[in-house]
């Protein structure tokens, strides 16, 4: 098989403990090259993964005319101007959630692939599980009837003063580190914009939102509620992930982690009967990763379309207008 020769644009948490270690697992990926700001870490990284160059600065590893696909899980405000390079330098690339802090600027993005001829794709791993494929396909087949209601929750702990998603100037808080997912969520099981968005939120002395909800109404009377909040205790440990789903004939309900692997679970109530259901999943980022490889091989349709991502970008611009952040 025929495998892609990936470069990682630095050296975050998410590439260390998620992200790369799923590479290793694809198939039809080949970890090529290792970027950081300090050529030290990048060879850390490079020996502990098997890369087989590092690079100092990011620059290097777009002028490497041997990448063929860039994976970004640089802070939030460097996505665009990382994106960007690299898509000019003929790359595709697999950029973190969520893909820009705007609409404005994920169109931007978006307008550089389209220009360059490569492919964007904005990395939510959890979407590629079979697990959200058959929460989307019971709605489909209409299990629970006509829907009516959706909840969405991710409530962590409260972060380290220090942490980069504690810096509004980093696009800090809540709703862009957490609530990306419960919009997505949301997003992706209607398929829809909201009509009417209501949000409130509570704030840190820093001026980032520690805790969001809002209330969404679309078309034909359907509703949706998200909350997303680092309130938790420091050194709980613990989170809360919850969605529930409730049609005119049935509700599924999960509460189970659902960017993992294994056998995960969601309740079933439809036609009079509570089902619970198992599906087997792999590792979500493993998938992710396979399934731009087969885009850029086989001429597949990326998973997370642009049209998802601008859609999912312009709801949280009215979110965060909404609690004027």
């Amino acid at each position: 098989m025929k495998k892609i020769k990936w470069g990682v644009l630095g050296t975050a948490d998410i590439a260390l403990t998620q992200t790369i270690p799923g590479m290793q697992l694809a198939e039809n990926c080949e970890l090529y090259a290792i970027a950081g700001r300090k050529l030290e870490k990048a060879e850390q990284f490079k020996a502990r993964f098997g890369f087989q160059k590092a690079y100092g600065s990011y620059d290097e590893l777009l002028n490497d005319p041997d990448v063929e696909a860039v994976y970004i899980p640089l802070p939030n405000e460097l996505h665009c101007q990382w994106t960007v390079k690299a898509l000019n330098a003929k790359k595709h690339v697999l950029c973190e959630k969520p893909l820009a802090p705007s609409a404005a600027e994920a169109q931007k993005m978006i307008d550089a692939a389209n220009q360059n001829g490569v492919h964007l794709m904005e990395a939510f791993a959890y979407l590629h599980t079979p697990y959200i494929a058959a929460l989307k396909s019971e709605l489909n087949r209409g299990a629970i009837g006509d829907l009516v209601y959706l909840e969405s929750a991710f409530i962590t702990g409260i972060r380290k003063p220090e942490d980069i998603r504690m810096r509004k100037e980093c696009y800090g808080g809540a709703l862009y580190d957490l609530g990306c997912y419960t919009t997505s969520m949301i997003t992706w099981m209607l398929g829809e914009e909201p009509e009417k968005v209501q949000a409130f939120a509570d704030f840190s002395q820093e001026g980032i939102d520690l805790f969001t909800s809002a209330l969404l109404t679309f078309p034909g009377g359907k509703r949706a509620a998200l909350e997303c909040g680092m309130v938790l205790d420091l050194n709980e440990g613990k989170r809360i992930d919850r969605l529930e789903i409730h049609g005119t004939k049935g509700y599924i309900r999960s509460t189970t982690e659902f960017n993992q692997a294994g056998e995960l679970s969601y309740t079933l109530f439809s036609n009079g009967k509570e089902e619970v259901k198992n599906v087997s999943v792999g590792q979500n980022y493993t998938l992710e990763v396979e399934q731009l490889g087969r885009c850029i091989l086989n001429g597949e349709t990326p998973h997370v379309s642009h049209d998802f991502t601008l859609m999912n970008a312009r709801l949280i611009d009215r979110i965060l207008k909404a609690i004027q952040y």
